[in-house]
């Protein structure tokens, strides 16, 4: 995380800041002040954030609102993690705390000791600094191997070591929870915390505190506590201890885009792409990854993770990068046959049910069939396809493959208009868009019976009549 720099003139002791009209607010207060300002106002609270507009915002909203921790529970790749780090933004952008202070303490609240006792000496000279929002955010992945010291604290013997006592409360290494004071606390797929481990977040929801070994430390925290679970994990492999459970206030279910249009924006948003991938490419990859999460033969407790169709766009982009560095085309674009990489490289993403076994990929490459089909039903609807049919009978076979260029693709058929007609559906303009929707035609009538198709000696496919 780059750390911002506070812009100059901000008050730097506690004098210039009560001077200043400075009103503390906990955290709590300050999200949901900010969050209904933003919605008065029209702004969009949750930048980034697809296909949760009508279900999941509202009710997390709602929870903010109300001033609950939260947990999101829903199955792998639905943007839980992305959801809980946009919270943030929802905070002031600068707040001020006690400089040097080990738990970025408020200037008018001091919570420990050696904070209470510069803030006594010093009075309005205490310094101030300033936090930016993002450094107000701290995650931590949960996994059995982690420990109360590392969530809460424990005796360092370090400090033990430079003369204080046992009993000494200044004795103590601070946690990730106390550290994110006057922050927010995000907790990834929170059942893998082992149940002794869960206990000890008990105090800091419900009595906003902490304990360590046994010290009579209280600290009194301002933290939102927000989390991340799988249900299956909540159910079986792992689970959420009920006194916990009790303590969040809102328990929100997300879920996958349920339009086809959000499927294809999380994929744009989210895939870094090396070269043009075509819109109707994203189409049969955002069909193709519903289809899986509809299919009997795919264990769907598991989840087709989105992230399935993203790293499946950027496989597609990269083999056409591949194919251009070969075969010398200076702006490489995407086409249908690049779509078979996607099978090859990322089968391992998919759980299939256990009746399925070693027919995997015949399962992945019907589902990709069909995904295509439905994709050239609704792009080339209308389009008489009769005249390219005839001139694939009359003028040969057509190769495509991963040494067969975009030129030399189109070369291989006659000028027709339907080539126009097809190429203007698609919005293709250049001479790589137009290889792809016209190899998309192909390969509809082909999957409609209308032409045939087989792999050659050298490994590339031919459409023929």
């Amino acid at each position: 995380m780059v750390t911002a720099t506070a812009p100059d003139g901000f008050p730097r002791t506690v004098g210039e800041l009560r001077a200043s009209g400075h009103v503390l607010r906990p955290v709590r207060d300050e999200m949901r002040e900010n969050l209904l300002a933003a919605l008065r106002d029209g702004r969009e609270p949750w930048p980034g954030i697809v296909g949760f507009g009508d279900t999941v915002l509202p009710q997390l909203e709602r929870a903010l609102i109300a001033g609950h921790d939260v947990v999101l529970l829903g199955e792998r790749g639905q943007g839980k993690t992305r959801l809980l780090r946009t919270l943030p933004l929802l905070l002031d952008e600068w707040t001020p705390v006690i400089e040097g202070a080990e738990l970025g303490e408020h200037p008018y609240e001091p919570i420990t000791p050696a904070s209470i006792r510069r803030a006594a000496a010093m009075g309005d000279e205490l310094p101030v600094a300033w936090r930016h929002r993002d450094e107000r955010y701290s995650e931590k992945l949960a996994t059995p191997d982690t420990s109360v010291a590392d969530l809460v604290g424990d005796v360092d013997p370090v400090k033990v070591a430079e003369g204080r006592s046992l009993g000494d409360p200044e004795t103590i290494h601070f946690g990730l929870v106390p550290r994110a004071h006057r922050g927010i606390v995000g907790i990834n797929e929170l059942p893998d915390l082992a149940e002794r481990i869960q206990v000890s977040l008990l105090n800091v929801m419900e009595e906003r505190d902490i304990q360590v070994r046994g010290y009579t430390l209280r600290l009194p925290l301002d933290v939102l506590l927000v989390a991340s679970a799988n249900p299956e994990d909540y159910t079986n492999r792992g689970r959420i201890i009920t006194p916990l459970k009790d303590r969040f206030g809102a328990e929100i279910r997300t879920h996958y885009p349920a339009a086809l249009e959000d499927e294809i924006a999380v994929i744009e948003q989210e895939a870094h792409l090396r070269a043009e991938v075509p819109d109707h490419l994203l189409e049969i990859l955002a069909r193709f990854t519903r289809l899986l999460r509809e299919s009997a033969s795919v264990d769907q407790r598991s989840g087709v993770s989105a992230r399935f169709a993203v790293a499946g766009a950027e496989t597609v982009s990269a083999a056409a990068v591949h194919r251009g560095a070969v075969l010398g085309e200076a702006d490489p674009v995407a086409r249908p046959v690049d779509l078979g990489t996607v099978i090859e490289v990322l089968r391992g993403k998919v759980e299939f049910e256990s009746g399925e076994e070693g027919r995997e990929l015949d399962v992945l490459e019907h589902l990709l069939r069909r995904a295509t089909a439905d994709t050239v039903r609704e792009r080339l609807g209308g389009v008489d396809l009769a005249p390219l049919v005839a001139a694939v009978e009359a003028g040969g076979p057509v190769i495509t493959g991963d040494r067969v260029t975009a030129k030399d693709l189109l070369g291989e058929l006659p000028e027709i208009d339907v080539l126009d007609e097809v190429a203007a559906r698609f919005g293709a303009e250049s001479t790589g868009a137009r290889a792809s929707a016209v190899e998309l035609a192909l390969e509809g009538l082909y999957l409609a019976r209308r032409i045939a198709k087989f792999p050659d000696d050298d490994g590339q496919l031919v459409y023929s009549g």
